[in-house]
């Protein structure tokens, strides 16, 4: 296998997926590209090859992906109109010219009907099927850490946990199950051209509350309120009540070897 290049390696994701890569194929095949190298250094001291290269500076993609035959492109976390699908048009068109072979993008789920935040991820899939290169889309779940961080804070500090989901499932997934799951598609055959809707196992608040209560050895109550009042969750809960987080499926297990983490197991970790 020749080079593999995985873009924002300073991030958590990139970061994963990077330090699994170096214990699966020889590190000077690793590629980490980083808009700011000095941070990336921990990596280049395990073998890596640290090259600079920023979604907003086109040219410097040439340098950071030559020679490269598998790439993954790791979504921006600049939600600003506009800007993210810029930003991934710009791997996407220098990869095409520095001949990478296959292109693996972290998109989201729901990405194939383009609404709301993963019209990014709508934009991006279309853009690399247009080059013609060969792909591998990661429809990632989003991260169990952010609702159960949230919820953990909140048991701690006032013996509840709230939401305004009206008890409705949700498919998260954890971070490392998904960085895993892409070391995996990278390094594998057969994702050629494949799409993989990667959801985590369904869980509800109710539950959470359960979990949190043992996890804690104390009781932690579990209290329905508005969206308003649920805060940054609260934007997200019609989508959850209206069953758009039900939907669960084998592919991130297919591609860890694994069952996914339970929430038992995300909350076993942030504890630690």
């Amino acid at each position: 296998m020749g080079k593999i290049a995985v873009t924002g390696v300073t991030g958590n994701l990139g970061r994963v997926v990077v330090e699994d890569l170096l214990s699966r194929v020889e590190p000077g095949d690793v590629v980490a590209v980083a808009r700011t190298p000095e941070k990336a250094a921990h990596l280049a001291a395990r073998g890596a090859e640290v090259r600079f290269g920023d979604y907003d500076e086109p040219a410097s993609l040439d340098g950071a992906l030559a020679g490269v035959e598998v790439l993954l492109l790791v979504s921006g976390p600049d939600l600003t109109p506009g800007v993210r699908v810029a930003q991934h048009l710009a791997v996407v068109e220098r990869a095409a010219r520095a001949g990478v072979r296959r292109l693996v993008y972290t998109s989201g789920i729901g990405a194939e009907e383009g609404q709301g935040f993963a019209a990014d991820h709508t934009a991006t899939e279309k853009a690399v099927v247009e080059t013609g290169l060969a792909h591998t889309f990661l429809r990632n779940a989003l991260y169990s850490e952010a609702f159960l961080g949230a919820a953990l804070a909140e048991a701690r500090g006032s013996g509840t946990v709230t939401s305004s989901t009206a008890g409705g499932p949700l498919n998260t997934a954890r971070l490392r199950d998904l960085a895993l799951a892409a070391s995996a598609a990278l390094t594998g055959t057969g994702h050629e051209n494949a799409t993989y809707e990667l959801r985590g196992p369904l869980w509800t608040y109710p539950e959470l509350a359960g979990v949190l209560s043992r996890a804690l050895g104390e009781p932690v109550a579990y209290r329905e309120v508005s969206d308003a009042e649920a805060g940054w969750l609260g934007s997200l809960a019609p989508a959850v009540r209206a069953g758009a987080f039900a939907r669960t499926g084998p592919d991130l297990a297919r591609l860890l070897g694994r069952p996914p983490a339970s929430l038992e197991d995300t909350v076993t970790a942030l504890l630690a």
